[in-house]
């Protein structure tokens, strides 16, 4: 079985959506009939490759409100993410442009370590406030998961991955995806935001059971639950 996943590193409900994909997968006791892609979207591509802007100070000049307000704004995200035992640091974070994550996070895939770039980039933005838009901040995580510097290095300061980035964001909106995190089930089903464990579970024995009836991809879940759209994200 395949899922495919669209997310953003800069999207919170892309990670606690992908932490209750897990505890789904645990509890229906297919992990080893499940095989997880994680591809590319961008919820801000104008966002700058290095900011100094607070993520308080981004929401509020986006929402036309205060900074106080924009705080308030991320509360109920970081309830929901203490849920699934993470805890994000949204008073240090800064806004980052998230495009060469997403091209190292290809070479990584082609290393052979999709899974590992995927959650050290979403650990270092949301629990750790790393600037992962910074090349030398991408090329220390991408060290701590065992890949090579040197190469990474090389990676980053070409347009190496560029077109299967951009065909991965393409490929997403053919689907149907206007907001991430968005899952595709062998490309049969799709999920929308990041519903519950129960939702994910109920959808993963629902393919394993009807294995080929379908080839049209079906909405499961409920509509605008946890998802992300242009910066904006509701619960």
């Amino acid at each position: 079985m395949k899922i495919e996943v669209w997310s953003d590193y800069v999207c919170p409900f892309c990670y606690i959506g992908k932490r209750r994909l897990e505890e789904a997968i645990e509890l229906t006791g297919l992990a080893q009939n499940i095989d997880v892609q994680f591809k590319a979207y961008q919820l801000d591509p104008s966002t700058p490759t290095i900011s100094e802007q607070s993520t308080y100070e981004r929401l509020a000049e986006k929402y036309k409100t205060t900074v106080e307000a924009a705080k308030q704004m991320t509360t109920s995200v970081n309830q929901q993410a203490q849920t699934v035992g993470l805890k994000f640091d949204f008073d240090n974070a800064k806004a980052a442009n998230t495009f060469d994550a997403h091209r190292l996070a290809k070479w990584a895939e082609a290393q052979g370590k999709p899974a590992e770039a995927s959650e050290r980039l979403l650990k270092a933005y949301f629990i750790e406030a790393q600037e992962i838009g910074r090349h030398e901040v991408l090329l220390n995580l991408i060290e701590e998961i065992g890949l090579d510097r040197t190469q990474a290095a090389e990676v980053l300061s070409s347009n190496a991955f560029e077109k299967e980035v951009k065909q991965e964001i393409e490929e997403g909106m053919s689907l149907g995806v206007q907001g991430v995190p968005f899952f595709v089930i062998n490309r049969k089903y799709a999920i929308s935001g990041a519903q519950p464990a129960e939702a994910f579970a109920e959808a993963l024995r629902k393919v394993a059971e009807e294995e080929g009836i379908s080839s049209k991809l079906q909405t499961l879940g409920q509509d605008n639950v946890g998802i992300c759209k242009d910066d904006n994200c509701e619960i």
